[in-house]
C-alpha cells in the first residue's frame, strides 16, 4: 500500500504502467513468501522442544510465547529466533514504508496549490494512520524478550493486535471515503443539534 501511495502521488501519470498486474502479483508472492519462510522456521525450532507441562495454553489463540511457557526444555533459541525475525518482518517494511513516504511527503510539499496538498495529505494520512497502528502493535507484542513480558500483558496486547487493530483499520479507511465523511458529519451535526435544543 505503502508503494500504491509513493506511485499515486508521485507518478500519477504513470500509475497504470507501473502499478501492472505482474507488479501487484509479485507484492503479494513476497509478502507470502516472508510469511512462509517464518512460519516454517519457527516451526522446524519447535519441532525440538519437549512439551511436558499442563496441556491447556494461557492465551487466546496458540502464540509462540505462550507454547514457550509450556516447555520442559530450553526455548532461549526459539526465543531469538522469533526476535530476530520478528524484528526482519517489522523493521524491514517500515523503513521501506518510511522511505516511500519521505518521497511522497517532498513530492506533496512541491505541489503549488493548497487544495492538491491538502486532498494528497488526505490520501496518505489514513495509511499512516493504519501502518503505525499495526506495526506498533506488533513491534509492542513481538520484540520484547518473554522474560520482560507478563502472560496477562501478552493476552492483552495480542486482543489488540488481532481484534481492536483490525476494527480500527477498517474505522480508518472508512473515513477516507467521501461518502462516509459526510454521512457521519450530518449524524454528529443533527446529535448536536439535539443537545443543543434540549438545553
Amino acid at each position: 500500500m505503502a508503494y500504491d501511495c509513493y506511485v499515486a502521488v508521485c507518478n500519477a501519470l504513470l500509475y497504470h504502467v507501473t502499478m501492472s498486474c505482474q507488479v501487484c502479483s509479485w507484492l503479494v508472492v513476497e509478502v507470502y513468501m516472508m510469511g512462509l519462510i517464518g512460519a516454517t522456521v519457527h516451526t522446524g525450532y519447535m519441532l525440538r522442544v519437549v512439551f511436558c507441562k499442563a496441556k491447556i495454553i494461557n492465551h487466546y489463540f496458540c502464540d509462540l510465547f505462550p507454547l514457550m511457557e509450556l516447555s520442559c526444555s530450553g526455548t532461549y533459541i526459539n526465543e531469538v529466533v522469533l526476535l530476530c525475525l520478528s524484528a526482519f518482518n517489522i523493521l524491514a517494511p517500515t523503513l521501506v514504508i518510511l522511505g516511500s513516504y519521505v518521497s511522497i511527503i517532498s513530492s506533496i510539499l512541491q505541489i503549488h496549490s493548497t487544495e492538491g496538498r491538502s486532498k494528497a495529505f488526505s490520501i496518505c494520512s489514513f495509511h499512516i494512520s493504519a501502518v503505525t497502528i499495526f506495526y506498533g502493535s506488533a513491534a509492542f507484542m513481538y520484540l520484547q524478550p518473554s522474560s520482560v513480558s507478563s502472560m496477562d500483558q501478552g493476552k492483552l496486547s495480542s486482543v489488540f493486535y488481532t481484534i481492536i487493530m483490525r476494527m480500527l483499520n477498517r474505522l480508518i479507511y472508512s473515513l477516507s471515503n467521501k461518502d462516509v465523511k459526510s454521512a457521519l458529519k450530518k449524524i454528529i451535526e443533527k446529535r448536536l443539534f439535539c443537545i443543543n435544543k434540549d438545553l
